[in-house]
């Protein structure tokens, strides 16, 4: 592992593209020293990088960087920056990515990590020939119903595992009108919601059972096939203006996978960003011999679980509401009742990214991890195109799904 960085220190930022997730990652810096106190260590936001001139301004007059630069290669080089955030399009990434490990600097990047498995893997193997600690933004795992899921399994409070169930389905692009940005184009984006959306739930069973995909056997649609191409650029999915000339869409809006993981068990995964009625419904579910849970985004602070066959009368669902039994919640939350978000999972994954560079060690999703879901990804693409089985490849490297 790389060298331990040491405690009682100010730990430079850096930050390449500051769109939503990129705003996202400022505040989670920005929370560690009042959610996690005892990491050792002052967070200073040094620099910014983004092309846009109003987006840089703000970095500086709203946010707290010291600087803002429209190269990245200004934020990697400059002397004060210990660590980088990449937040930019997936095209970005690897360019970005690898920079940075040329560099020597940890770095936490958002999935998909490349716009392919051969992208993805450059930038795990020049991370780990660097010994770098890393993070992915496998965000869904560190919410607290998660951790404690997680734990049951581990336990064997389910008996043993048969068979998993997961659907992301979303809306976010459910409306023809919206603009025809990046996210569509296959050269900048890759595949669309199976890079975007199906990844997340390819971790979440991962991490939950410890066990890797194995083969998958998929199909996919384009539903909407033109959209407006752009005027002006937003932030995300929101603030752009849209022309009345139309662009081909050139990813998949569904996908639909079975699946076959290591020790015999099997899985479904579907995805849908096109969805209308579902906002963002992204839902697992473990069967096992003895007991089953059930988890949904859209209601992140509950988890369902049915432990046992013999219940009688009161066989089935116990809906369980996250308190200060559950893995971090009380650095939220002083009790059950009162809701955690989206943004807190940002906050324990960047607290487990600062933790391990100042530690030396791995402790949340690593490059890896981003490695290996896009070697199921791809798998995936190839299977929706010949309409076969197809081998998922395993990975090298510290993978922590399996931990």
């Amino acid at each position: 592992m790389g060298v331990m960085m040491k405690r009682n220190r100010t730990l430079g930022v850096g930050l390449v593209s500051l769109g939503w997730m990129g705003r996202l990652h400022t505040r989670a810096y920005k929370s560690l020293a009042e959610k996690f106190p005892e990491i050792d260590a002052g967070v200073r936001l040094v620099s910014c990088c983004d092309l846009l001139e109003e987006n840089r301004q703000q970095a500086v007059d709203r946010l707290g960087f010291s600087t803002a630069v429209d190269d990245y290669h200004d934020v990697i080089e400059n002397s004060e920056v210990d660590v980088v955030s990449i937040c930019a399009p997936n095209f970005l990434h690897r360019d970005i990515a690898l920079a940075v490990a040329e560099a020597g600097k940890p770095f936490w990047i958002e999935k998909p990590m490349g716009i392919s498995a051969a992208q993805s893997r450059q930038i795990a193997e020049a991370a780990e020939d660097k010994e770098l600690v890393t993070s992915v933004g496998f965000n869904y795992r560190h919410t607290p119903a998660v951790e404690f899921a997680r734990q049951l399994i581990a336990d064997g409070r389910l008996g043993t595992v048969t068979n998993a169930r997961v659907w992301l389905i979303a809306d976010y692009a459910s409306d023809p009108r919206g603009p025809l940005t990046w996210r569509y184009d296959r050269q900048r984006a890759g595949a669309g919601v199976i890079l975007d959306l199906m990844g997340h739930g390819e971790d979440l069973v991962q991490y939950l059972l410890k066990k890797r995909i194995t083969e998958v056997s998929a199909i996919s649609d384009t539903f909407i096939r033109q959209r407006p191409k752009p005027l002006k650029e937003g932030v995300g999915h929101t603030g752009w203006v849209v022309s009345d000339e139309l662009g081909p869409v050139g990813n998949e809006d569904y996908c639909a996978v079975m699946a076959r993981m290591e020790d015999g068990v099997t899985c479904t995964l579907e995805s849908s960003r096109v969805s209308v009625g579902p906002r963002a419904e992204y839902i697992i579910e473990v069967y096992g011999t003895e007991g089953s849970i059930r988890w949904n985004f859209e209601d992140l602070n509950h988890l369902q679980v049915c432990l046992g066959r013999d219940n009688g009368a009161l066989q089935g669902y116990i809906n369980c509401m996250a308190g200060p039994d559950y893995p971090e919640f009380l650095r939220f939350q002083p009790g059950a009742g009162t809701s955690m978000g989206f943004d807190d999972m940002k906050v324990v994954e960047a607290a487990k990214f600062v933790r391990g560079v100042l530690d030396g060690q791995q402790y949340g999703p690593s490059v890896a991890d981003g490695w290996a879901s896009a070697e199921i990804n791809d798998a995936i693409i190839a299977s929706c195109a010949d309409r076969a089985w197809h081998d998922v490849e395993p990975v090298s490297g510290r993978t922590t799904f399996d931990k």
